[in-house]
């Protein structure tokens, strides 16, 4: 009973604000009436049913990866997923278990990827809402198994299936409910009570002040991705590509010429993914990382005042210790400038656990144990192409990651300024222009084009610098004419056409039409 006490105590604080509705209830209810249109349009057999069903698939109640499988799931096998979701949804009685266990055999494995009977369930919820959102609310099971601890309510039984454990965590509610009435807190129905639960569990800080609640019409803060897609001003299938390959194979590697944002794309997404900095593990390879920086070796301590050696885990190991206590959560490892390391030397049996991630394996300093990496565990690596003395990494690896394409001369890269300048600097969109010209100079070596992020950026208070002539020509003159210097000519005396004015001068390369090559432009001290 005192585990109850503490439990709605906690809950009576949260609802005595006065924003439950306001934080957790109304983005849900807007979700659930997406989701009843597209159920509708289901049952009904509509031709635009997969455009009204994708539109309730949204928002942060689903980690982003699943919710661009399922998306994928509609758009991929339409004729199957109009099936299930008719049996999930049909307007006959029938019981929130029953429906659950005649929609599973129904939805496959791919449809949202890897994970068990709890990161299927979290998906199912979600569409379960277009039922009646105050009777079927959304499920996690980390969260709901924070609550079973908190007040002491028995956990779901091993190994059991998606029906028993949603049934399991509507029965929590019902229990919570009845508590919370006998202690003078009136929850109205199991949505109040699945939102003041991951309220209390997720342990955020409580506002005291309505004013800090969502206003009318706002969204609360979104998982999904067109969140970070509008925040990073890249495409949203872009992302959602990313994410499909991340679902495939578990990891991926960003590579293209420096400046093209691959590094700060990989930490945002991972971070945005993950839904908290603890969950992503940031690492920069360089020629003199080992395999025991990296996973696990022998290094120098003190034990007892006396100098030895001590067996310690790398930034791999400890990543993967965390994702396996956190196996509802995603968890990422971050691995810039990945091809400047000595992979043999740096990954070892790597090789092998990257590719078959359900085998086990023991490790080069293990003696009584064996290693899988988690499932849950995400790799992103960044790789530089302008150096060639590293641009290429061996087949064996390439086999093992999806490669993601970051270019200055073709989407979403290319445009990537243009947008930043016309969002921050409107008055200055004409140094996209001038960067296109340049990159059109350096045509002939694709890997060596100028990126965007030399002209973009954010002060220390992560607002975005607003770029004027000075800070222009300042970062013309002291990153971007040396960059060209080392790569292209080594002699300043080469560098005459590449003067800012000149450049800014020749026409818009969006404005010429087709592809001019370098050779036909005109010299840069050419008259205009």
């Amino acid at each position: 009973p005192h585990k109850w006490d503490e439990f709605v105590q906690r809950a009576k604080v949260f609802v005595d604000t006065g924003m439950l509705d306001a934080l957790e209830n109304d983005y849900k209810v807007e979700i659930a009436k997406k989701l009843a249109v597209g159920r509708d349009a289901v049952l009904a057999e509509s031709a635009d049913w997969t455009d009204l069903v994708k539109g309730g698939i949204t928002g942060n109640l689903v980690y982003s990866i699943t919710l661009a499988k399922l998306r994928a799931w509609i758009d991929d096998s339409s004729n199957d997923a109009l099936r299930a979701l008719q049996v999930l949804w049909k307007k006959e009685d029938a019981s929130v278990a029953d429906r659950i266990q005649a929609f599973s055999p129904l939805f496959p494995k791919s449809a949202i990827g890897s994970g068990g009977a709890g990161t299927r369930m979290n998906a199912i919820s979600l569409l379960l809402m277009g039922l009646d959102v105050e009777r079927y609310p959304p499920f996690r099971i980390t969260l709901f198994n924070e609550a079973y601890e908190l007040t002491g309510y028995d956990k779901p039984v091993k190994r059991a299936d998606e029906a028993a454990l949603y049934q399991h965590a509507l029965g929590f509610l019902d229990r919570f409910i009845d508590e919370a009435e006998q202690r003078g807190l009136v929850l109205r129905h199991r949505l109040d009570a699945q939102s003041v639960v991951w309220a209390i569990v997720r342990d955020e800080p409580i506002p005291t002040d309505p004013a800090m609640g969502k206003t009318e019409g706002e969204e609360p803060p979104a998982d999904d991705l067109e969140a970070l897609a509008d925040r990073l001003l890249l495409p949203l299938p872009f992302l959602e590509e990313i994410c499909t390959l991340l679902d495939e194979k578990k990891q991926v590697i960003f590579q293209g010429p420096p400046g093209t944002g691959k590094t700060y794309v990989a930490q945002e997404f991972a971070e945005h993914l993950a839904k908290s900095k603890e969950r992503v593990t940031l690492v920069q390879f360089h020629p003199s990382y080992a395999y025991e920086d990296f996973v696990q070796g022998y290094r120098p301590s003190l034990v007892k005042g006396v100098t030895g050696f001590r067996l310690q885990d790398g930034p791999l190991l400890e990543a993967s210790r965390s994702a396996a206590k956190d196996p509802d959560g995603m968890h990422f490892l971050v691995i810039d400038e990945i091809n400047r390391g000595n992979l043999g030397k740096i990954l070892g049996e790597l090789y092998f656990l990257l590719e078959y991630r359900d085998k086990r394996m023991r490790l080069q300093y293990q003696t009584d144990d064996e290693f899988s990496l988690p499932p849950n565990l995400y790799i992103i690596g960044t790789m530089n192409t302008a150096d060639r003395s590293i641009a290429l990494v061996d087949l064996a690896l390439r086999r093992r990651f999806h490669f993601v394409e970051f270019h200055p001369d073709q989407e979403p890269v290319k445009g990537l300024l243009r947008r930043w300048l016309k969002k921050h600097s409107p008055d200055m969109e004409w140094v996209a222009d001038v960067v296109e010209q340049a990159n059109l100079l350096l045509a002939d070596d694709r890997h060596v084009a100028i990126g965007p992020s030399y002209f973009m950026g954010t002060d220390e208070k992560n607002n975005p610098l607003v770029r004027d002539e000075t800070s222009v020509g300042r970062i013309w003159k002291h990153s971007v004419l040396p960059y060209i210097e080392e790569h292209l000519f080594g002699s300043r005396d080469s560098l005459e056409g590449w003067d800012l004015d000149n450049l800014r001068k020749q026409e818009s390369p969006s404005a010429q039409e087709g592809n001019v090559h370098a050779a036909d432009l005109p010299p840069a001290d050419a008259p205009n």
